[in-house]
This record gives structure tokens, C-alpha cells and sequence, in this order.
């Protein structure tokens, strides 16, 4: 079907618009792609999505142009005024999603929308205070009855009162019910020019801030205290953060982020928070706990915190399903990983071994072809492997093949954990999955302690009905007991969450 001449007119005065206010120029022609219901503006090697009226992106061609002057050019709502998504509020954006069909109306969303549409006004009229860093002097030990005075005091000047400072907004629920989503759609709709903003999973939020850190002990010595300067620089670089999956399971990340918190609120920062926990149950039996306390605290009395409950898992809604996970490791295991790999593979780039250097280390990558990485999963799990280096696989590849997936008993949990902290990188940089295993995922866990047949030990049934609206059978139900804190089961409930949401047709075919 061939578009209308008054769609083809639109079209070609929008290139004529990209051409004319694009800040690089364009150096090879541009032309039109004309599809079923949309265009494409294709030209110097970059791509940009937009919809004109009726029509949407077509796949395999490529933007070029600057992305704000495409943005103007292209943002259309439905049954709204024509504008930039920065400047809708979260309730109009909101509004777009549902009549777009991008989402469903859902009224326990509806509700938290409204507060966050507060926030998005008092941001508006919010000026925070200019950025005051400590004096590095001041941040050396001391020595004497002055250092054991001076250690660990604040070290800035507060310029603002607390209660100018708009509360932000920490939600939490069970996985699937909207909590990441409504965070990014509020981000996307504040503009950059009244703030700065940072949105970030905070598994990488706390690799960052570690290696920073680290970096400046190594400058200043190790007994510099650096969360003050630290805090000072991110401040500086974003007056609003929105963390998503917010969690605290590790002693050094729960005194680091204690202080780092509360220098970042007397900053001005605004915080913008997803959780699966309520902000009481963070670091949950952790050591020293009683040491959180204040920073759970100063969550609640900085940020408005709601319970998204939801009754609907927005990743369980069923999609049509792309085969990208095969099991049993059969004959056919083989030949399912090696189509998906020439799938994602550059043609040009032949399979070859890759190496990649994180914090001086070299992590080596078996198998990979332009923007695909094939691992097997003792290669990618069976060794010592932290967040940092799963990060940076999900930097570098847009699509991963793991085969060989067996079983995970008691004896090999850690791998479990591996695999799913893997598995959250790659979701967080919407890369592709493809997997072979000897049972589907849903039954991958198996405690080999006791008998299958018996009770689950000592498990919450509140986790238990949690876990089991994310589609595991009963017996899977009982082999989460190989997992022996809260936290895990959590993270292996999101983890089949995810595992569903990334072998739908809309996920596979979503363009980079």
C-alpha cells in the first residue's frame, strides 16, 4: 500500500527540515522509504525513529539528522497537541501510552502518575543551590584528638533549606507491576534544561561510584575520605536520580551508601526510586544493619513512598512468542544456537574470539561477531565473574547465545547468581537472549538436599504466592529453598519475569 501524497508531501519537507537545521552536515543523499504506514529519513550512517500521522519506522534502514531537531519534527501524539515528549507532563505521557497502545490503563498506575506529575511541577520552579566542593585539605586524615573529632563529619555548607528541596519518590512492588516504567516515563518528560538529570540501574549506579572512589584514594592516599567530594561531582552532574532496582545486599555498599545519601540530599538532589522492597526491609538481617538505619530513615523522610501494588504483571501479558530459548540439550541444541548466532551476526565480521579489558583485567569473549556474543554458560557463570564485567559484555554486545545451561543444584547456586545477575545487565541494555538448556527455566532450580516431595523449608508464603504469579510450577515453588535469603528469591523471581518478557516477538524484533 503506497502512502498518501499529503503524507509523502509531510514526509519530504521533513527531510528538507533535517537538512537544513542538522548540526553536522549530511554527506550522502537523503532519501524516503515509503512502508505500509510509515517513513524513514535515511542518511550518514545514524538512525532516528519518528512517527508522521499514521505512519511508524521501518526497520533495517538508517536515520541520520540531529536527534532534538528529529524529535520536533517527528513527535506526534494521539489526541494530543503536537509536541516534544519534554515537554508533556507525566499525565499527558501517560495518557499517550495508553491511547497509543504502547500500555495498558491501569488504575493503581493512575494513582502514583499524579504524584509524579507534583514532582514534575515543583521541579519546574525548584533552584537548587550552586555545587560547593570540599577542599581536598580538608578531607586528609588528621592526626590527634583533632582527627578522631573531624572523622567522617560533613564535610559542605548547607545552602538550602530541606524543606525547599521537592520530596522525590521511591516505589516499590512486586516485579512486573509498572514500577520501572512509570520512573522512565516521568524522566523522559523532564526537561533538560531546567535540570539535570541521571537515570540508572543501580547495580551500575554502585560499580561507578566503587570505582570513583577507588580512584581517588589511589590520588589522595587511603585514608582519603572521598564520599564528600564524590558526592559534590554527582551532584554537579545530575540534580535528579532515578535509580532502578534499588538494593542493598552488601556491608560495604550499606555504610558507603549511608553517608553518600545524605550528602547528596543536603546537595538538593531529587531522588526517583524503584524498589522490590519496602524501604524498612532494605539490607534486610544484613551485618551491621543497625548502622542502615539512619539512611533508611532519611529515604523516608525525603522521598514519598508508595506501594505500587498492582495486581497485574504487565511482563506476564501474553505476546507472541519468539523461539529463542530450546531445551532439552538434544540434537537439535546445536544447530537452534548456531541460527540465532548467524542471525545477529555481521556477515562481514567473521566469528572470532574477542578480549575486553575491565579495571585491568581481561575478560575473553569465545565467540563473537559484530554485535553478538556467544558464550557457553561454565564459561559465562562457572568462573569468578562480578556485575562489572557483565555490564560491560552488555555495553559492548547487543545479543547473547548461551548454551549448555544445565541444571542448578546446591552445589552450584553461585553460578545461579551469576546467571542472574547476567541475565539483569543484558535486560537493563535491552539486549537479546538466546539460550539452550536441559529443562525449560522454569524448572532450572533443583535442591538436591531433600526430597523434592517435601514442604518447602521455612519460606514465607506471602514469597511463595509472589514467586508463583510469575508462572514457576509447584515443585519449581519448592526448589527455591537452594536460595537462603529473601533477596535471592526476589532476584529469581524477576529473573523468570524477564526470561518471559525477553522471548516475546516484541522484544526480539525491537530495533538497537
Amino acid at each position: 500500500m503506497m502512502a498518501s501524497s499529503r503524507s509523502e508531501g509531510l514526509a519530504r519537507s521533513i527531510c528538507r527540515g533535517l537538512l537544513s537545521r542538522s548540526i553536522r552536515p549530511v554527506p550522502s543523499p537523503v532519501r524516503m522509504v515509503p512502508t505500509v504506514r510509515s517513513y524513514l529519513v535515511v542518511a550518514n550512517d545514524r538512525r532516528l525513529r519518528g512517527r508522521i500521522s499514521t505512519c511508524v519506522s521501518n526497520r533495517g534502514f538508517i536515520f541520520g539528522g540531529n536527534k532534538p531537531v528529529m524529535q520536533r519534527l517527528l513527535s506526534t501524539n494521539v489526541g494530543l497537541k503536537e509536541k516534544e515528549i519534554v515537554e508533556r507532563t507525566p499525565l499527558e505521557q501517560y495518557d499517550y501510552l495508553v491511547s497509543s497502545g504502547q500500555i495498558r490503563d491501569d488504575s493503581f498506575q493512575r494513582s502514583v502518575v499524579s504524584l509524579l506529575v507534583d514532582l514534575h511541577e515543583a521541579i519546574k520552579s525548584y533552584h537548587p543551590p550552586p555545587i560547593e566542593y570540599p577542599s581536598i585539605d580538608d578531607l586528609k586524615p588528621k592526626k590527634g584528638i583533632l582527627g578522631l573529632l573531624s572523622r567522617h563529619t560533613p564535610h559542605f555548607h548547607r545552602r538550602i533549606s530541606l524543606d525547599d528541596v521537592p520530596k522525590g519518590i521511591y516505589l516499590y512492588g512486586d516485579v512486573g507491576c509498572g514500577k520501572t516504567m512509570l520512573m522512565d516515563m516521568f524522566y523522559s518528560t523532564i526537561p533538560t534544561s531546567v535540570l539535570s538529570k541521571r537515570r540508572i540501574h543501580f547495580h551500575a549506579f554502585m560499580q561507578n561510584v566503587h570505582k570513583r572512589a577507588h580512584a581517588l584514594k589511589v590520588q589522595h592516599g587511603s585514608d582519603f575520605d572521598s564520599i564528600p567530594m564524590l558526592a559534590a561531582a554527582l551532584a554537579d552532574e545530575a540534580r535528579i536520580l532515578c535509580f532502578d532496582e534499588f538494593q542493598v545486599v552488601d556491608v560495604a555498599d550499606a555504610m558507603l551508601l549511608r553517608r553518600l545519601f545524605e550528602a547528596l540530599v543536603h546537595h538538593g538532589v531529587i531522588f526517583v526510586i524503584t524498589s522490590n522492597r519496602a524501604p524498612d526491609d532494605l539490607y534486610k538481617n544484613g551485618i551491621q544493619r543497625q548502622s542502615f538505619i539512619p539512611c533508611i530513615e532519611l529515604i523516608k523522610e525525603r522521598l514519598h513512598v508508595i506501594c505500587l501494588d498492582s495486581p497485574t504483571d504487565y511482563r506476564r501479558i501474553e505476546r507472541p512468542l519468539k523461539n529463542v530459548y530450546h531445551s532439552p540439550l538434544d540434537k537439535n541444541a546445536k544447530e537452534h544456537a548456531n541460527l540465532w548466532f548467524d542471525y545477529f551476526a555481521n556477515p562481514r565480521d567473521p566469528p572470532h574470539t574477542a578480549t575486553h579489558t575491565i579495571w585491568g583485567r581481561e575478560l575473553r569473549v569465545p565467540k563473537a561477531s559484530g554485535k553478538v556474543a556467544q558464550f557457553t554458560f561454565e564459561e559465562l557463570c562457572g568462573r569468578p565473574m562480578s556485575a562489572a564485567d557483565y555490564l560491560e559484555l552488555a555495553r559492548n554486545y547487543r545479543a547473547f547465545v548461551v548454551t549448555d545451561i544445565p541444571t542448578l543444584t546446591i552445589q552450584n547456586k553461585d553460578r545461579a547468581r551469576r546467571f542472574i545477575t547476567f541475565l539483569d545487565a543484558v535486560y537493563e541494555s535491552h539486549g537479546k537472549l538466546v539460550a539452550t538448556s536441559a529443562v525449560p527455566f522454569s524448572e532450572i532450580l533443583v535442591d538436591d538436599r531433600h526430597d523434592l516431595g517435601a514442604a518447602p523449608n521455612e519460606m514465607d508464603r506471602d514469597m511463595l504466592d509472589m514467586v508463583g504469579e510469575m508462572g514457576v510450577n509447584h515443585d519449581s515453588l519448592k526448589n527455591l529453598t537452594l536460595f537462603t535469603g529473601d533477596e535471592e528469591v526476589f532476584a529469581f523471581a524477576r529473573a523468570l519475569s524477564r526470561l518471559q518478557q525477553m522471548s516475546s516477538a516484541q522484544w526480539v524484533d525491537a530495533e538497537d
